[in-house]
């Protein structure tokens, strides 16, 4: 009499099997059956202590939409994928440890915290300041241990009276209370918030933008930061900026492996709107140190390369695509390595068409 193997495995057993799979073989694996997609999504020991793989790319393909495609570089795969909770592609998006955070581009209240394998998802209460404000940078951080996260949201707004000077203010949100607080606020002379934020080792970093000709006019952008720990409010932080090397354009930051990078076209000195190229910086000491700068081989690869990018990054990948085609190149930290992904299996519909992406890691334990 011939007896089905997995009648006869227990769940334990068979979960360890299949939280060696890759991930998306397991995504697969969970659709064979009520008892497997039950093993798949159970919060034990095997799923808790499995191994991370390397993070993905989701490309979004059309801009009233939340579809597209997410590149695997473990299996050098495209998936057709599709994000729950947002209904387009115009969000600020902070990823961290297997957790998406989104907010609302047009409006900046609308807040989300999803698991993009899990497709499991929640809605955070609206941040506190200003309405409306005229920037806005979104950050996020899990804590893995406590199973909670942070979300850091920067407002800025440039003054009506004076278009020179910017009010800054930095809001927190803590999943394990559920409240937002405002510890900080400062008004800046000379220079405005933006939309780039990430947090890493405890403090939450932002890039400014000079919006006059005070001081050095070659310096065009600054880092500042904040403690999220001391929560200090009386320190001014911009007596802490860190300037930005060179004049860069479409500046990202990164957090991988808790080391703070900076991804950035490199701008020609007398065309600040053309990039001849990018460049790696890692943040040591509040010192920058040039890490990689891309092959002109490869940066001519991207064919009609626009003035604007998209990169993101997690772990030890950071990936970077033009806003104008599909190509996608990563660049690996660990090996000092740049590799094309294979051709993602979307075509351009118009000449105009844009595509832009983010990294997450696939977790399915990443809990919000």
């Amino acid at each position: 009499m011939m007896v089905s193997l997995d009648a006869v495995l227990p769940d334990d057993v068979l979960e360890k099997i299949l939280s060696l799979l890759p991930i998306a073989s397991i995504l697969r694996a969970r659709s064979v059956c009520k008892r497997w997609h039950s093993v798949v999504h159970s919060r034990s020991y095997s799923w808790m202590n499995r191994l991370p793989q390397k993070p993905w790319y989701f490309m979004f393909t059309r801009a009233n939409s939340p579809t597209g495609y997410a590149f695997d570089p473990n299996l050098r795969k495209w998936y057709n994928f599709d994000l729950p909770c947002i209904e387009r592609s115009n969000w600020l998006i902070s990823s961290s440890h297997g957790l998406v955070c989104f907010m609302d581009n047009d409006n900046r209240s609308r807040i989300f915290v999803c698991n993009p394998i899990t497709r499991y998802w929640t809605r955070i209460p609206e941040p506190p300041g200003v309405y409306l404000p005229d920037y806005s940078a979104l950050a996020m951080s899990v804590d893995q241990c406590a199973r909670s996260y942070t979300i850091v949201v920067a407002k800025s707004k440039l003054l009506p009276s004076d278009l020179l000077q910017s009010e800054l203010s930095i809001h927190i949100y803590e999943s394990e209370t559920g409240l937002w607080v405002t510890p900080f606020m400062e008004i800046l002379v000379g220079w405005r918030g933006g939309d780039e934020g990430v947090i890493c080792n405890g403090v939450f970093y932002c890039l400014i933008h000079r919006t006059g000709v005070l001081g050095n006019a070659d310096i065009r952008h600054g880092l500042l930061m904040y403690d999220l720990s001391a929560r200090s409010s009386n320190t001014s932080i911009m007596r802490m900026s860190i300037p930005v090397p060179l004049q860069i354009t479409c500046g990202r930051l990164m957090n991988l492996k808790d080391k703070l990078v900076l991804v950035g076209g490199i701008a020609k000195h007398d065309r600040p709107d053309i990039i001849k190229g990018i460049c790696i910086w890692e943040l040591h000491r509040n010192e920058w140190r040039e890490i990689a700068r891309m092959p002109h081989r490869l940066f001519q690869g991207f064919g009609e390369f626009d003035e604007v990018f998209a990169s993101s990054g997690a772990d030890d990948l950071v990936f970077i695509q033009s806003f104008g085609g599909t190509a996608l190149l990563t660049f690996d930290m660990k090996q000092r390595s740049w590799k094309w992904s294979v051709k993602c299996p979307v075509t351009k519909r118009f000449p105009l068409q844009l595509f832009t992406g983010f990294c997450f890691e696939p977790r399915l334990e990443a809990a919000h």
